[in-house]
């Protein structure tokens, strides 16, 4: 009678399911919670160490809702007069200025990004319809990702006008404006912009 062989079985791969991802190396993405629906689809939180996509995602239209957020944010940074194509050094303000969030509030400062960013976006603006040679103003909703676009835009823009010409550095202008931003604050820039924004579009209703 002859001996069935056992099956060779493969050696076993180590499992990575219980390594987490952290941004920076300090932040867990999987623990933001977006709570406005209306920007689930637009705000991304991918699991990245480094928030640089390295362009892959420039070439093709409306593809930056695809992008992780803070990367997102960093890009409008970079934008600006003096940081202009110096990635890493926008994304060192962002760091920094996440590290102050962190010391001040004790949350993951990617959760008050995400908040930041539902609570500055506005949800309605102005057209212009041309009606016999005479520009009529219309209010109309605004898409979800032109709210995210505008309340980044609103973020970079504080950060810049906040250091520019000042003692306070990039990094604790945008840590400040985050937090007054994540709380509804209306004393600070992005939601000041963002109601005066809306306070136009319900004029012309």
């Amino acid at each position: 009678m002859t001996e069935v062989e056992a099956p060779v079985q493969a050696e076993e791969q180590p499992q990575e399911s219980g390594v987490k991802r952290l941004l920076f190396n300090k932040w867990d993405l999987a623990e933001v919670e977006i709570n406005d629906p209306g920007l689930a689809r637009y705000v991304t939180l991918t699991s990245m160490i480094v928030p640089h996509s390295c362009g892959k995602l420039s070439q093709q239209q409306f593809a930056k809702s695809d992008m992780l957020i803070v990367e997102r944010l960093i890009n409008k940074i970079m934008l600006t007069e003096h940081n202009t194509g110096k990635k890493q050094v926008a994304s060192k303000i962002v760091e920094k200025a996440f590290e102050r969030v962190y010391k001040k509030t004790k949350t993951n400062p990617i959760q008050i990004l995400v908040d930041a960013v539902a609570n500055a976006g506005p949800r309605e603006e102005t057209v212009r319809l041309k009606y016999g040679g005479i520009n009529v103003p219309k209010s109309v909703d605004t898409a979800p990702q032109r709210r995210v676009d505008a309340a980044v835009g609103f973020l970079a823009t504080a950060t810049y006008n906040g250091s520019h010409k000042s003692r306070r550095s990039a990094s604790d202008v945008l840590a400040d404006e985050l937090i007054a931003a994540a709380k509804g604050d209306a004393k600070c820039f992005s939601v000041s912009k963002k109601e005066e924004r809306e306070r136009v579009a319900k004029a012309a209703r």
